[in-house]
């Protein structure tokens, strides 16, 4: 895609947050030449010895090599290091053998170069789906990654695994555990093919406590359904979409043998660190101008609380209107009807923002339109359904569409 997008007008006030070194992850970054020029787009991340490492992918129907590869490789026994190597600007998605030719290339070349067995080399590719990776320009510069390996190179980590999006994500929490310090940080890539299912998305979160794969795997699904699989831009659900999760123990302290109070405290900065990534990939969405949260309360089921809720989050016209700051709520009952969850027209109440615009199936007898549309204007927006069937809820995050999201993909592969 020709130059640089403009930073998302979402993009968090503070910038990149200052990250902490994670004890027993180093970062590598360097300009391959994969599809951009003049900028990183290939990160290396060394893990030490006895690093746990959990993940979560998409569940696409056609999967790119390095998400077969690495879910392959998951809960691989082995008290050796590991590595994570991510390159942008090729997704190596829908390449056939010359994908898995790839793979095996790439992860040869990390473990020859760090001496991590080529069983716990992790790969991810993000970019354009459908042109063989062309491999060999990442395998000629392993040795300057392997070289150049920072304990605080976390940073520019996430620079290089950026396609669209227009700024870098990063996010951080630390605990006290049976009185030790536990840090979480993670760093993330997404701005569009932005859907559930394991929310083109990658996520990386390293942390330095001490924990077993089943109970850290245990914990990154479950903290991934309440974050990352509740957010969409545009409902298409990537090839390529990898979460890991990588504990290296070094802070000693061990989470299975943790009070429960502990093992709390853990998953809530685990959680945390997910939803702060995962609010930043909407924020980035492709021309997004508005950060929508759509809460919606009294479903008969769990379910039926979230089929209506994405079914109005990934509705054109109700991310067009919010796009036009239009508060037509006649958009949000279409999305409720077409939804297939059960729903009552009569029993059917609407808020945007505080503003009520319609009770029990009809327009509000309180409704003022230009205190909806006041509420439109700003670039937080709520939309909140409440069924008035039981006492079910869910809430999902997305943003509004725009001309600009037309413009970045029609002109992705130029």
């Amino acid at each position: 895609m020709a130059g640089a997008l403009p930073v998302s007008p979402l993009a968090p006030k503070g910038g990149f947050p200052d990250l902490p070194v994670i004890d027993g992850v180093r970062f590598a970054t360097i300009a391959a030449g994969i599809k951009y020029r003049g900028r990183a787009d290939v990160m290396l991340a060394e893990l030490a010895s006895g690093t746990t490492i959990a993940g979560t992918f998409t569940r696409s129907r056609t999967r790119a090599a390095p998400v077969l590869d690495c879910q392959a490789k998951l809960g691989e026994a082995s008290d050796g290091p590991a590595a994570i190597l991510v390159n942008s600007g090729n997704a190596n998605a829908f390449t056939g053998i010359k994908g898995v030719e790839a793979v095996q290339a790439v992860t040869a070349a990390v473990a020859s170069e760090t001496g991590v067995p080529q069983e716990r080399v992790f790969t991810a590719s993000t970019g354009v789906i459908g042109e063989p990776l062309p491999h060999e320009r990442i395998t000629t510069v392993i040795s300057k990654l392997g070289s150049s390996l920072s304990p605080d190179g976390i940073a520019d980590a996430a620079k290089a695994i950026m396609t669209t999006d227009t700024f870098p994500k990063g996010a951080t929490r630390s605990v006290e555990i049976d009185g030790k310090t536990v840090s979480v940080a993670g760093i993330a890539k997404g701005s569009g093919m932005i859907a559930p299912d394991m929310a083109t998305m990658l996520v990386y979160i390293f942390t330095d406590a001490k924990i077993s794969f089943d109970l850290l795997q245990r914990y990154t699904a479950d903290m991934c359904d309440a974050t990352f699989n509740k957010i969409t831009v545009d409902s298409d659900t990537s090839t390529s979409d990898t979460l890991l999760v990588a504990a290296t123990g070094a802070s000693g302290a061990d989470i299975d043998q943790a009070t429960v109070k502990g093992k709390a405290a853990f998953v809530r900065a685990l959680h945390e660190v997910m939803l702060d990534l995962a609010h930043q990939v909407v924020r980035d969405g492709e021309g997004a101008t508005k950060f929508v949260t759509i809460d919606v309360r009294s479903a008969k089921t769990k379910d039926d609380a979230q089929l209506v809720a994405f079914s109005i989050a990934n509705s054109p016209l109700v991310k067009t209107a919010v796009a036009g700051e239009d508060p037509n709520w006649g958009r949000v009952v279409m999305a409720v009807g077409k939804s297939g969850a059960e729903a009552d027209r009569d029993r059917l109440s609407i808020w945007f923002g505080d503003v009520e615009v319609a009770r029990n199936g009809q327009v509000s007898p309180d409704y003022v339109e230009a205190n909806a549309a006041a509420h439109m204007k700003g670039d937080e927006i709520t939309i909140r359904v409440d069924l008035g069937l039981g006492d079910m809820g869910a809430t999902v995050w997305t943003c509004d569409l725009t001309t600009q999201y037309i413009a970045i993909n029609a002109d992705y592969r130029s």
